[in-house]
């Protein structure tokens, strides 16, 4: 996964735990793609001061996942759903061959035991 999609993901599931003002550096930084001067004049701080609360936000957001691992869960569950759909499309496809039929929902159903098993 690139790095500003897991940042974008670390901050959508735990953004809320940092404070107000992380929060408004870290999305001018990472969502809204601002330099640390640019972000350092808008909030009256150095850019060193930026630099700090945004590494300092990383290493937080980090750490909850290190935790908590919900990015992880939820990108395997995606990664899950895609593999389900492309099955119920090959089933689709070839409803006239009993065989893939009955390969394609075993494998449906072996995908979604195991989403189950993990939630």
């Amino acid at each position: 996964m690139d790095k500003l999609l897991q940042e974008t993901l670390l901050y959508d599931f735990y953004g809320e735990m940092l404070t107000p003002h992380q929060k408004e550096i870290y999305e001018d930084f990472v969502l809204n793609d601002l330099s640390l001067s640019e972000i350092a004049q808008q909030h009256g701080i150095s850019r060193q001061g930026v630099y700090d609360i945004i590494r300092r936000s990383r290493q937080m957001l980090s750490s909850y996942e290190e935790k908590l691992g919900l990015v992880g869960r939820f990108v395997k569950i995606r990664r899950d759903i895609g593999q389900i759909r492309e099955n119920a499309a090959m089933i689709l496809e070839n409803q006239q061959n009993p065989e893939t039929v009955r390969t394609g929902v075993g494998r449906i159903r072996e995908i979604s035991d195991r989403i189950l098993d993990e939630l």
